[in-house]
């Protein structure tokens, strides 16, 4: 016997609220007389979310877009309605122009654009053939869709409202432990293949965690409660924890290297970092960091015999203390936070944003999406207008919106049938809300008695990720079915024509992403690698502020997480190898900016050369072509090297190039060879 299906509390809540809010935005529209009042119901689900600040920020960012959608419509029809097959063409472009856009900006944002495109196309394509009603539909759509807004972000904001914060914070802490982790796990002197592995899996889960905060955090300025406050100290916070990362591969970097030279960790270096954890602690007293700083930065002062191992020592020492310093300011922030929380003001000298937090852009695959969502388009145009297939404005909709949905996976052909087959499973609902519900429901209680079963089975499997993408599919066959159909005039023969319209849009959707859109996961990868390489070279090519560090180490953090997924999931040495790379190149974005801000003091002439070579290694891996004066790079920066530890070039300058040898050079010989 078939188990029913349990839901928890947070699944039942989350779909009460959602169908509460779609009844009271479909109760209004019918109230207000609009001609397709289940386009509010249908936004109502659509800008649900479980966390009240995501539906407003998401309720926000609905109806810019929609604004601008309508907007473009107003335009385009008119000028171009004596042409049918123009102001196709033309609706078409808009949508990718406003699709690629989208693809360019990963935040809450990005759904401004993603809405314009299709919205557009949705109310523009049935005025094709009509677009005398051009101004009424738009300005219909727009309070349609207005409705199911305002209803979906009072219900979620008001009813029992679940808040950013626990989500937020448990990221932020996670990621706060996975740094703790990683340190405890080096300075713990870890070795082998487990320990190897263990701090593998703490880079990976830092990257992810601090990119997961990146794209949560943007909600923050929405939230109900009083962590919206704090969204200053929580842009800072990103940062620095995003700047902890490269030091604390440099610091395992650093330490292999002395493992290397000598076989073993240096005793006095084991046993300062064996003392001195204490200030890893949250609650650390301030003592406890200066003892360790002062540990830490005696280390350098060690008489060694090799100048490789003292450079070593003096990049190890540089690298703890700017690990303890940087360490210090997140406790302090996270304290801001939690004095925010509680109402307070938070000190505003410590939540200034360190830097620009761009994260990675693929302009070429945000092109190629938008290129196969006006070709999608343009078929399905150029197939009404060749069978004249009725309800074919219907085709080309459901080609825009499927190629937009889809548009940030690698290969969306697989989530795009999945899709395809909950629409199919959807239809005898649709047939028998829109034949049979809708006629004999004589007035609102009866209909919303009758369409309440369907609506919260599917809304508590919506809140499920696991089920999210099959609910999401039969909710849209369903709700978009009632809302393009006018449903008082509605038929058998029109409710087949539409649906037949929908697959077959759906269909070539499908298979011009499988022609020109997919691709698989090691083309990503090999392009964000390339990405890299050309960060690189304009962090080498100009002289750069402090900032631009933070800047990269944040990119760099997100490419992580992007690689992670894609790079050999079945072969881990690989994909170690992989990673290793990845941390090398996050490593020298960070030695690259330090070495610019330490320049004064080295010789002019040595490091002005060094610095001129740089971005054409850089720029010559990008394009898989032989990098011009590799050679001569190694010599160069062991002559500065060695000019900074014999003269008075300092600690950071030597820290840096250290770093550069170590990630340009990492089996160089371990005599200094200028």
């Amino acid at each position: 016997m078939t188990a029913l299906p349990r839901f928890s509390r947070h699944e039942l809540l989350f779909s009460l609220k959602s169908f509460a809010a779609a009844m009271l935005a479909l109760y209004l529209a019918s109230r207000a007389g609009l001609p397709r009042p289940f386009w509010a119901l249908m936004t109502a689900y659509i800008v649900a979310h479980p966390l009240a600040g995501n539906v407003r920020s998401k309720a926000l960012y609905r109806f810019l877009g929609t604004l601008l959608g309508c907007a473009a419509t107003v335009v385009l029809v008119p000028s171009l309605s004596a042409s049918p097959e123009l102001l196709a063409l033309a609706l078409a472009l808009w949508t990718g122009v406003c699709l690629y856009f989208s693809l360019l900006d990963r935040s809450a944002r990005s759904y401004v654009f993603m809405l314009a495109g299709y919205s557009a196309a949705i109310i523009g394509f049935p005025l094709v053939d009509a677009p005398a009603a051009m101004f009424d539909t738009a300005v219909a759509r727009v309070q349609e869709i207005g409705l199911g807004i305002l209803c979906a972000s009072v219900v979620h904001g008001i009813v029992l409202p679940t808040g950013l914060g626990p989500s937020v914070l448990g990221v932020m802490d996670r990621a706060l432990g996975d740094a703790r982790q990683w340190l405890a796990d080096l300075l713990g002197g870890g070795s082998g293949d487990a320990g190897n592995k263990r701090m593998a899996a703490d880079r990976q889960r830092l990257a992810m965690d601090i990119t997961q905060l990146r794209l949560l955090s943007t909600h923050v300025p929405f939230d109900t409660s009083n962590l919206r406050w704090t969204a200053g100290a929580i842009r800072a916070m990103q940062d620095r924890i995003a700047a902890l990362t490269p030091t604390l591969s440099a610091v395992e970097d650093r330490l292999d290297a002395l493992k290397a030279v000598s076989g073993e960790v240096p005793g006095d270096i084991a046993s300062a970092l064996a003392r001195h954890t204490a200030w890893l602690k949250p609650e650390a007293p301030g003592e406890a960091l200066d003892e360790a700083r002062t540990a830490f930065r005696a280390l350098a002062d060690a008489p060694v015999a090799s100048l490789w191992v003292r450079a070593l020592r003096v990049d190890l020492a540089a690298r703890l203390d700017e690990l303890v310093l940087g360490w210090r300011a997140c406790m302090a922030l996270r304290g801001d936070i939690d004095v925010g929380l509680a109402g307070g003001a938070a000190p505003l000298r410590r939540t200034a944003a360190l830097g620009q937090r761009v994260l990675h852009r693929d302009k070429g695959l945000a092109l190629r999406s938008a290129l196969t969502a006006v070709l999608a388009t343009c078929a399905c145009c150029a197939l009404w207008i060749a069978t004249a297939l009725p309800a074919g404005s219907a085709a080309a909709m459901s080609a825009a919106v499927f190629c937009c949905f889809f548009a940030t996976l690698d290969d969306p052909v697989p989530a795009m049938h999945k899709l395809v087959v909950a629409l199919l499973w959807s239809l005898p609902v649709s047939a028998l809300c829109v034949l049979v519900v809708i006629p004999l429901a004589h007035d609102f209680g009866m209909l919303a008695l009758c369409i309440a079963p369907f609506f919260l089975l599917v809304g508590c499997y919506m809140a499920r990720p696991a089920s999210s993408l099959a609910a999401l599919g039969m909710f849209f066959g369903v709700a978009g079915t009632l809302a393009l159909h006018d449903t008082a005039n509605a038929d058998l023969v029109s409710f087949v024509s539409s649906n037949l319209a929908l697959f077959v849009g759906a269909l070539v959707a499908v298979r011009v992403t499988a022609l020109v859109r997919s691709v698989g996961g090691d083309w990503s990868a090999r392009r964000i690698r390339r990405a890299t390489w050309r960060d690189l070279a304009d962090l080498a090519s100009r002289s750069q502020g402090a900032h631009a560090r933070e800047a990269y180490a944040g990119r760099m953090l997100d490419r992580i997480s992007l690689l992670a997924p894609r790079t050999a999931p079945g072969n881990d040495e690989e994909g170690q190898a992989n990673a290793r790379q990845a941390l090398r190149d996050l490593r020298m974005g960070a030695d690259i900016v330090a070495l610019q801000l330490q320049r004064r003091h080295l010789p002019a002439g040595l490091a002005s050369r060094l610095l001129d070579d740089l971005p054409g290694v850089f720029r010559a891996r990008a394009a898989d072509a032989p990098p011009p004066h590799e050679s001569l790079l190694l010599p160069r920066i062991d002559r500065l090297l060695l000019e900074a530890l014999q003269g008075d070039g300092g600690r950071p300058a030597v820290a840096a190039l250290v770093g550069l040898r170590r990630n340009l050079f990492p089996t160089a010989p371990t005599a200094l060879q200028p």
